[in-house]
């Protein structure tokens, strides 16, 4: 899949723009906060109906503007492809495909896969397991339309148990009608992580060893309360419902599970410097990509902003060499402050490439 073109208005610092992209590499250089990021989460809300951010749509709209437009021309399975994107302040954001308005969003969840490897990614290690839920939704969400359904009804009885709770309502009638949809999403959302994890799991080993070297072992373990086989998730829910009424929230299911990250068989996040933090992170978004390839027939985007901070020099090396397979990789975007690695990029890849500088919101490209 490649995106041809793209065109942008009012997007965050970027004003005005107009890209026409190499299949293979295309490379922004510039400082921090020059818009080079912006330009990636652009093509991020194209394909995920969302920025990575995590701004609302409203933030998005450029200061003293009243609307955004984002217009992007794709070649997906040899087919040539239009998305749009519009927001218009105090009105619901508009999403098109062909020119048609989606009448549900989640629709378009997965048709064009992208994966994003940012400096934020630090937080899969050091943040919470909301982080590490969402790297699950997300990649799963991408090959799984059925998934993605489960998860919307999870969520939305998971928020009406959490009303009545919160209520203290303790009508057992009320509770039984909504854990019956609740179970049902619960086990399907369940089975998909697990049969992910077992997927994932060697091609994230596999690439964290052509990063590191030999002599570490990296691991991804999933921990959930419906791991346990001798209880369905109903008896757990009744188990915890006095629990659940006195704290008021639901304490048990899928919207806590967690993945476990170890390092030689220790904790990343104590074990593991920064240069290994950010070879697992880096792994962990390589594989999901190799994942996604497999899963939806498709080339997935490439996004790299900003990757080759606090690794050493053979690290980069390795990094370069895996993402310049093109029989591998597809269409790759690159954000630095360094010429030098691009340009390191550029020699070990021998792809065609195009590359702009960035300045607060302009794009100039660069004369090869």
């Amino acid at each position: 899949m490649q995106l041809q073109h793209l065109n942008l208005n009012n997007f965050k610092n970027i004003t005005e723009a107009s890209l026409d992209f190499s299949p293979s590499i295309n490379c922004l250089l510039g400082l921090n906060g020059m818009g080079k990021s912006n330009l990636l989460d652009a093509i991020h809300y194209l394909s995920m109906a969302r920025s990575f951010s995590g701004l609302t749509d409203a933030r998005l709209v450029t200061l003293g503007t009243d609307y955004m437009m984002l217009k992007g021309e794709y070649l997906r399975g040899g087919v040539a492809e239009e998305l749009s994107a519009g927001i218009v302040t105090g009105k619901r954001k508009s999403f098109k495909r062909k020119g048609k308005e989606y009448s549900r969003l989640s629709e378009h969840i997965g048709l064009f896969p992208l994966v994003l490897i940012s400096p934020a990614d630090s937080d899969l290690i050091n943040g919470t397991g909301e982080e590490r839920r969402r790297l699950m939704d997300m990649v799963i969400s991408q090959s799984d339309p059925v998934y993605l359904d489960n998860l919307i009804r999870y969520n939305r009885a998971l928020q009406q148990r959490n009303k009545l709770l919160s209520a203290h309502i303790v009508d057992h009638t009320l509770y039984m009608a909504i854990e019956d949809a609740l179970c049902r999403s619960a086990r399907a959302i369940y089975e998909a992580r697990t049969r992910w994890v077992t997927e994932f799991k060697p091609l994230f080993i596999e690439l964290y060893s052509a990063i590191a070297g030999d002599g570490e072992m990296p691991d991804v373990i999933y921990n959930s309360h419906l791991s346990n086989p001798d209880k369905s998730y109903q008896e757990i829910l009744d188990a915890a419902r006095r629990h659940d009424e006195i704290v008021g929230y639901t304490s048990v299911g899928p919207h806590r599970d967690d993945l476990q990250f170890t390092l030689n068989q220790l904790p990343a996040r104590r074990a593991a410097s920064q240069g290994q933090c950010k070879s697992f992170t880096i792994a962990l978004r390589l594989a999901q990509f190799d994942f996604l390839a497999r899963a939806t027939g498709l080339t997935p985007l490439l996004l790299l902003d900003d990757i080759f901070d606090k690794l050493d020099a053979t690290r980069v090396e390795r990094i370069i060499s895996i993402v310049s397979d093109d029989s591998r990789f597809g269409q790759i975007f690159i954000t630095d402050t360094n010429r030098d690695h691009l340009d390191a990029v550029m020699r070990m890849s021998g792809a065609r490439y195009k590359m702009w500088t960035v300045d607060h919101g302009v794009f100039t490209p660069v004369e090869q």
